[in-house]
């Protein structure tokens, strides 16, 4: 088994905000490979989708705290489920990385990301598997984390969330199928 855990902000506030990538990214998941419908898991205070893709039962989950409790969710769902690290794929936002970009990692630090943080405070460990999506527009600018995560996409930045997405299921797919190292070395250099 293998959970797939996206990070976000609950709410329609933050509904279509950088910092919800992972929401999003998730979501597109659960649509191409017709999941069924999230359902609201008080016990994990988290949305979870549950189906066998590619022979494998494959959890997808949305934790309902806000992005810097994420890591109470996670703890939860891998006690019960009995997940160790390298079984749980985690989508996350990436002020690092340009828009359009992403890059996958495993057993790596968090890189003062919040939500990330309060995952390794938790379970005490780090070698998840990461799937990060690039959030900042110009590197070179530099504008507080809080202005640009929780800004909404513009009309021109929608269309190419869309493509982002569709490149992050295909990530997933790879990491799934083929394993981290292949996918890594497939998208990593993209």
């Amino acid at each position: 088994m293998k959970a797939i855990i996206g990070l976000g902000n609950p709410g329609i506030k933050y509904e279509n905000t950088w910092h919800n990538i992972g929401f999003l990214a998730v979501d597109e998941f659960i649509k191409k490979h017709n999941f069924p419908n999230y359902k609201k898991s008080k016990k994990f205070n988290a949305l979870i989708s549950e189906e066998i893709f590619d022979q494998e039962k494959i959890a997808v989950i949305k934790p309902q705290t806000y992005m810097n409790e994420s890591g109470k969710a996670v703890r939860q769902i891998m006690d019960f489920y009995k997940l160790i690290g390298k079984e749980i794929i985690i989508v996350h936002d990436d002020i690092d990385l340009l828009q359009e970009k992403m890059k996958i990692s495993a057993d790596r630090g968090s890189a003062g990301h919040k939500g990330v943080d309060s995952i390794f405070g938790q379970t005490k460990i780090q070698d998840f598997i990461r799937l990060r999506i690039g959030i900042n527009p110009d590197l070179k600018k530099t504008k507080k984390a809080m202005d640009l995560v929780l800004k909404s996409f513009s009309r021109r930045e929608s269309q190419n969330v869309k493509k982002t997405l569709a490149k992050s299921v295909e990530a997933l797919d790879c990491i799934i199928i083929e394993g981290v190292e292949k996918a890594m070395n497939k998208y990593n250099k993209a």
